[in-house]
């Protein structure tokens, strides 16, 4: 997708923890080489919402339940969010930098479908997110053994 602007865009990344054997799905991503969580920009059409659930559909296919709280009323012209569990702003391909609403889910299933988007998707235990063998990086670390524990707690 190309960028809404040449320094900065909006993006969501959903840490996703599997039902049953609290593992969290990561897609190791071709371009960076990296395992991160889904996600992706928000389009100047849509919001936080609808981008998060389109994402998740086009990367990996899973039905999900966002752990967040959102307001319950309705009025016109206003749409109540999910509220995301951090917020963060990092470079990705600099000058350009990302500002990341980042969301915790848990999947119905482990059943997941890969798109080509990335070379693969993999469930993590939490023994496997600590291992230096992949490499992951200490925030992708930090937010998944953050989900886990929101995940834990919410059943």
């Amino acid at each position: 997708m190309p960028h809404i602007h040449e320094l900065i865009d909006f993006v969501v990344t959903v840490f996703i923890v599997s039902p049953d054997t609290q593992k969290v799905l990561l897609a190791e991503h071709p371009r960076y080489n990296k395992w991160l969580p889904i996600g992706g920009h928000i389009e100047l059409e849509d919001d936080a919402d609808t981008t998060l659930l389109k994402e998740v559909k086009e990367e990996c296919g899973l039905e999900i339940e966002v752990l967040s709280d959102k307001p319950d009323f309705t009025e016109p012209g206003v749409k109540p969010l999910w509220t995301p569990a951090y917020v963060e702003i990092h470079e990705a391909n600099p000058p350009h930098k990302h500002h990341a609403f980042i969301y915790f889910a848990v999947a119905h299933s482990e059943s997941f479908t890969k798109s080509a988007e990335h070379t693969s998707l993999k469930w993590f235990t939490l023994e496997e997110l600590r291992d230096p063998a992949y490499k992951l990086s200490p925030g992708i670390i930090f937010y998944a053994e953050k989900a886990l524990e929101k995940a834990k707690h919410s059943s």
